[in-house]
């Protein structure tokens, strides 16, 4: 029951990739339809290779503080049988706390590592170079995502310091949305976005009807991310973290907030943490774009920002009896200040590392095979530039100037 629990809720959270393909197609133009479908159809493949070939090892092999040593690879166990049970306890002991088998252990890791890679894929639609952003989500999944990851899920640093992120408010949401950030500043607004004087001029998407079922596969693939994140069939826990994960994305209308906490806190504090969630994500919104970060489906603003907030939810509304012998109460709950110490410290030391790596990274990649189409691909629509083909081929396009 375990494993089978845990795969479903692995196989939920792979169908989320439906829902960002629709919802970014849906919230940016027409003419880019299948660039951005392309993207995320092949993120997901692009993460498969890298969090098998080296990120999986990095992230949950035995080693030092900062990354995984042992176990690369698959290496270093004392069989390489495909069930793989006790031979590698001793490899990678940081996720022994779950009885499923390894290859089950593995599947419903990647399908978060394919999730941060995926939020990137939005916040640089309509002028990236499709291979520029290929290239990146092997280096972001198989180097950025499980070094951090190591730090907070592999016994690194962060998690002896004592950081709770229970389903990736940090290890997944975050750090897409750090690693978005640089790519947005390296890449620039899209053509059109911003005035000479400054004011921002709305570039709106093509179908409503697409972002609007975007949402809803999200929402439902929420329900496999954060109560799946217990990894057993845990009958007294996942109903109640499933209530609380809907009750916050019913709160703040959008399932983003409360992955962190979502297992240590009552449906109250659920309620709270995404009305405020819903008020933040909208200012995150009017900020970015007034110091002009071009984020096409606020992503940033969605999974940065309300990443950080949902983190920093632990160490404030956190109730030890939901998880005994772990968080301790958060701020609100007579817990002091000490749990939301740790929790911040894991914010700025994940949001430094990943900006700043990932910053160099797309920089790299800006001065060697380049990172952004021309003006004039990027004015006809990356459809015919990178693909040569369009999503709605009997549909007439409107010139316009953006």
């Amino acid at each position: 029951m375990d494993t089978m629990w845990t795969l479903i809720a692995g196989m939920l959270v792979f169908f989320m990739n439906l829902g960002f393909a629709t919802v970014e197609s849906g919230l940016c133009r027409a003419k880019n339809t299948a660039t951005i479908l392309a993207k995320n159809f092949i993120v997901f493949a692009a993460s498969s290779i890298a969090f098998l070939v080296l990120g999986w090892g990095l992230m949950f092999g035995d080693g030092n503080p900062f990354f995984g040593t042992q176990g690369l690879w698959f290496v270093g166990g004392a069989d390489n049988s495909p069930a793989m049970g006790d031979a590698y306890k001793g490899v990678y002991s940081s996720i022994n706390w779950t009885g499923v088998p390894l290859w089950t252990k593995f599947f419903f890791q990647l399908v978060f590592a394919g999730t941060a890679a995926t939020i990137v894929s939005g916040a640089v639609a309509e002028r990236i170079k499709f291979g520029a952003f290929y290239i990146f989500t092997f280096l972001m999944v198989g180097i950025i995502y499980p070094i951090t990851g190591h730090w907070i899920w592999g016994g690194g640093w962060l998690a002896k310091l004592g950081l709770f992120d229970f389903a990736g408010s940090t290890v997944v949401h975050s750090v897409g949305g750090w690693a978005a950030l640089a790519g947005i500043i390296v890449l620039g607004p899209r053509i059109g976005k911003y005035s000479k004087d400054g004011r921002v001029l709305p570039i709106p998407g093509h179908s409503l009807a697409l972002a609007t079922i975007g949402v809803f596969v999200l929402w439902f693939g929420w329900f496999g991310f954060n109560p799946g994140s217990t990894m057993a069939a845990d009958a007294g826990a996942i109903g109640r973290i499933a209530v609380a994960t809907n009750t916050a994305g019913a709160a703040a209308a959008i399932s983003a907030s409360i992955t962190a906490p979502c297992a240590f806190v009552s449906i109250p504090s659920s309620l709270i943490i995404g009305l405020m969630a819903g008020f933040l994500v909208v200012v995150a919104v009017l900020f970015f774009d007034k110091i002009k970060i071009d984020d096409p489906v606020g992503a940033t603003s969605v999974h940065l920002v309300c990443g950080v907030f949902g983190t920093l939810c632990v160490g404030l509304f956190a109730q030890e009896h939901f998880t005994p012998n772990t968080t301790g109460n958060g701020l609100f709950f007579g817990g002091g200040a000490g749990l939301l110490m740790k929790q911040l410290i894991g914010v700025v030391g994940v949001g430094a590392f990943v900006f700043i790596i990932s910053l160099i990274f797309w920089k790299i990649i800006a001065v060697t095979i380049g990172i952004r189409v021309s003006a004039e691909e990027e004015m006809e629509g990356l459809d015919i530039g990178e693909h040569g083909n369009v999503a709605y081929p009997d549909f007439v396009v409107k010139s316009s100037n953006i």
